[in-house]
């Protein structure tokens, strides 16, 4: 989810601070919420997200596009 889309600002670090990278729905505290989650199953579960915030669901799907090329999924 793009970070200004967040309600939350965005997801957290260790230390408490606020990630830059991630969001709140898939990164706390350090480490990711469903770490066991495939890209697409992310993507799906980030469109529903938006969708449920009033987004249309071609720009949902248009925000997630860029899923897989965030650090989190680079080696996988």
């Amino acid at each position: 989810m793009p970070l200004k889309q967040d309600p939350e600002g965005g997801g957290t670090n260790v230390d408490g601070s606020k990630s830059e990278m991630y969001c709140s729905f898939c990164y706390d505290k350090g480490m990711f919420v469903n770490a066991d989650w495939t890209v697409e199953q992310m993507q799906d579960f980030v469109q529903d997200k938006l969708v449920e915030m009033k987004f249309p669901r071609f720009v949902a799907r248009l925000f997630t596009r860029q899923l897989p090329k965030l650090e989190r999924w680079k080696n996988v």
